[in-house]
């Protein structure tokens, strides 16, 4: 054979893979299927080398389930609509539906410069129309359901970006915007949300789901589901404020209300004299990040509205206040104050001279004023009818006495609050999803009919950002008719968060052009749910759980089946620059896969990534070290090129078979466990063994011959293009490679004929001894003690104690 050529084999292959649909995914009621999917990338701009660490191990992991005899569904789209894309069209000046199908037909190019089994006839774009007609049909069934609503409310606004973010992505101590790391201010508007709160409880159980523990632990403590109970505390003026608390039996020691700065009963409750300090403390609340507020550092600050409310527990007519701790973004927006359990109401109390009573007891209490507030256990004080019962964590009682009695007499009821938040899908943007609602005078909100889906996005649009859609600007695009009355009506002007499109890409997936529905029920019925899913962890809170509500919500609407959309989720970790910082143009550490193939083929691209790091944590890229793949894949070409010398020694052929089974075993292992640097490391040193055995004289026998057909099988996955080339030129084996099963474990072959026992005398290494693999305790035992080395230690007596280990070690006792 000719000399090894990345670039003129894997062209070659990659055409006639895709000439002869070698991965096309079809319904076959013959096979199990197994539906692959990694998640889809923005086209922003060119691929860069962390897609292909996300997406060549997935691809190596779906054809190993392939051969394994499942029926492999590995699609591949593009999440077209959103910020990524929008902002590189501003940055360029260029239209954002032009930029963006000239980055698409670019990316797709790069994305078959992989060699990976993509269904390409399964592509979809969520900015096409035919994509996005039925992102707006799911709007509308969720809409019916009840499921979506707009309300007015503060948000969190970029003012970069000049949109509004869902709670989601707002990232870091410093609240910035996840996409331009700008700080985000907040905002009063109105906005469309969907109420993944209803789903809050079935979000937090994950029976079934095969997710790495770190995903669910991030969703649990997102959601944050916390018992208590809800109480309705009255101001004077007969206001109702919900309050929920997790501490019910510290009621009788609540001696004041605190009503977050956004409270919408502030305003109202607020008197005269006070009116103009509680303005001031409100705006400058808002100005400041959440982060800020919650901080326990920070000293606490407050405003008197001069209004008061009644304790519903003892009647005590207690003082309310503004404060910017108690925030809207959780609970209800109002806290009852039991300054001497809480640190922040207590260091309030300090400060403006309020009542500290104690009602839970520190142990050995000497019923002094506390120095300090106790959250601890103890036992209810000055709080009949509840005294005496131990308050805390373990044995405490006082928690369900309070609500039990709080239910008995009218004044409160058990209560679950969480964390989550509705998800705001509401943009001020242009390149997304267009709402699919008319706002009628008479009739107020109308879906659009399904007839008149999708509603399209104009082309002719000034679509820079102004912080007001540029859809509303637009002279005529929101002027219609109502669908109800026919008289004239407004289209929604606000398009869809690109976390929408993404949350049911894996369904039209399953047939991108029908259109009867998004997707055919017969397609769906065949490969849902998802069987593995792969993509980063840091969507653990945003598309992930989006994609989980939404399947649920679909579920609840007779769309979609079953209660989780994808079975088995990995995450890969994230690969950085050379310098060990995060790859990025303006640190110049960025590294161009394109340029990586050009040098040295994409099989090697492919085998570094996978090599070089364990996938789920990753590492830093090295360009020195990819030189040594590429010398082992080399070396693989050069022992199939070159005829192996003729000869049957039947020792060497035994051991070669042996290896051959052994690394079969832990390659078979770790492709089930996404271990593909170890898969790796095992297929180099099975090329090492078959290199040095081949001139040992195994040339002529069998045993040869399964060594080379199960090396290039195992091999197929990581390197397909160089495994389907010695497959069929240097073997001369029916193409294709990609199609023969997996290789089938012989255990027995795989068995060593001779272990090596450490054995210990008295705790310390003395001899290493060599048994036949097969032996029992009993002749290990008696090989031990006939050992010169160990008779030297016994001395002549008798052992008093002779342990086996499982044939790993041997400890002899004297």
């Amino acid at each position: 054979m000719s000399d090894y050529i990345p670039s003129k084999i894997e062209s070659k292959w990659q055409a006639q893979w895709e000439a002869d649909g070698l991965y096309h995914a079809d319904i076959d009621e013959r096979r199990p299927k197994h539906y692959a999917l990694t998640m889809l990338p923005y086209p922003s701009g060119d691929l860069h080398i962390g897609h292909w660490y996300a997406m060549t191990p997935s691809d190596a992991r779906a054809r190993y389930m392939r051969m394994r005899g499942y029926n492999v569904m590995f699609p591949i789209g593009f999440d077209a609509f959103g910020l990524p894309a929008e902002n590189a069209a501003i940055k360029d000046g260029i239209h954002p539906m032009a930029r963006t199908y000239k980055n698409i037909e670019n990316m797709r190019k790069q994305l078959r410069s992989m060699g990976a089994m993509w269904d390409w006839r399964r592509e979809t774009v969520s900015s096409d129309p035919e994509y996005y007609h039925w992102t707006q049909w799911f709007f509308i069934q969720l809409f019916k359901k009840g499921l979506a609503y707009k309300k007015q409310a503060q948000v969190d606004w970029c003012p970069n970006c000049n949109t509004t973010l869902a709670r989601e992505q707002v990232w870091g101590d410093d609240r910035h915007c996840e996409r331009c790391k700008t700080p985000v201010v907040k905002k009063d508007l109105d906005q469309w949300y969907f109420r993944t709160t209803k789903y809050a409880e079935e979000l937090l159980n994950f029976d079934g789901l095969d997710w790495p523990q770190m995903v669910v632990d991030m969703q649990t403590n997102w959601i944050h589901r916390s018992e208590g109970a809800s109480v309705i505390f009255h101001s004077e003026q007969g206001d109702a404020m919900e309050v929920f608390t997790t501490r019910p039996d510290t009621l009788f020691g609540a001696t004041f209300m605190v009503l977050a700065p956004e409270h919408p009963l502030v305003e109202k409750l607020t008197v005269p004299e006070q009116r103009a300090e509680v303005s001031a403390y409100a705006a400058q609340a808002a100005r400041q990040t959440d982060v800020d507020r919650e901080s326990t550092e920070k000293e606490k600050t407050g405003v008197f509205t001069g209004a008061y409310a009644i304790n519903p527990v003892n009647d005590a007519r207690i003082p309310i206040w503004v404060a910017d701790y108690v925030m809207m973004t959780y609970g209800t927006g109002a806290i009852m104050a039991v300054p001497a359990h809480d640190e922040r109401d207590f260091a309030f109390a300090r400060k403006y001279d309020l009542p500290i009573p104690v009602v839970i007891a520190p142990p050995d209490w000497d019923g002094q004023p506390l120095e300090a507030a106790w959250p601890g256990d103890g036992t209810v004080v000055n709080s009949e009818p509840w005294n005496g019962i131990p308050a805390g964590k373990g044995d405490g009682q006082s928690v369900k006495v309070a609500i039990r009695w709080l239910e008995e007499t009218g004044r409160g009821e058990a209560a679950v609050s969480y964390r989550l938040r509705d998800w705001t899908i509401s943009r001020q943007r242009y390149w997304g999803a267009p709402i699919p609602i008319v706002t009628c005078p008479e009739h107020g909100q109308v879906p659009v009919p399904d007839d008149q889906l999708p509603v399209t996005l104009p082309e002719d649009v000034e679509w820079l950002p102004t912080g007001q859609s540029p859809l509303k600007l637009h002279p005529t695009w929101s002027k219609t008719t109502c669908p109800i009355c026919g008289k004239q009506a407004q289209r929604d002007t606000d398009t869809m968060d690109t976390f929408m499109c993404s949350s049911w890409y894996h369904l039209r997936y399953l047939s991108p052009h029908f259109d009867k529905g998004p997707f055919d029920p017969r397609e769906y019925d065949y490969w849902m749910p998802v069987d593995t899913y792969t993509g980063g962890a840091e969507h653990a809170t945003m598309h992930l759980i989006y994609t989980r509500f939404f399947h649920k919500a679909m579920r609840d609407c007779g769309v979609t089946e079953g209660h989780e959309p994808m079975l088995q989720l990995r995450n890969q970790g994230q690969i950085l620059g050379p310098d060990g910082q995060r790859m990025s143009k303006s640190r110049g550490n960025v590294i161009d896969p394109d340029e990586q193939v050009h040098l040295y083929g994409a099989d090697a691209v492919r085998t570094y990534l996978m090599f070089a790091y364990r996938w789920s944590e990753g590492g830093t890229w090295n360009t020195e070290n990819i030189q040594g793949v590429v010398r082992w894949l080399n070396r693989t070409w050069s022992l199939f090129s070159d005829p192996a010398p003729a000869g049957k020694d039947a020792a060497a052929a035994r051991a070669l078979r042996r290896k051959v089974h052994q690394i079969l075993q832990r390659v078979t292992r770790d492709y089930g466990q996404f271990e593909f640097n170890t898969i790796i490391s095992s297929l180099m040193e099975l090329l090492n063994e078959m290199v040095r055995l081949r001139e040992a004289g195994v040339g002529s026998t069998a045993e040869w011959a399964e060594a080379q057909d199960y090396y290039l099988r195992m091999l197929a996955p990581v390197a397909p293009h160089i495994a389907e080339e010695l497959w069929v030129m240097a073997l001369k084996k029916p193409y294709s490679i990609h199609q023969q099963p997996w290789p089938q474990l012989d255990e027995e072959a795989a068995k060593e004929d001779e272990i090596t026992i450490p054995v210990q005398v008295n705790g310390k290494l003395r001899d290493r001894l060599v048994v036949p693999a097969d032996a029992t305790d009993e002749q290990i035992k008696a090989a031990a003690l006939a050992s010169e080395a160990v008779q030297k230690y016994l001395e002549g007596r008798p052992p008093r104690k002779v342990i086996v280990a499982q044939k790993k070690l041997i400890n002899i006792v004297v």
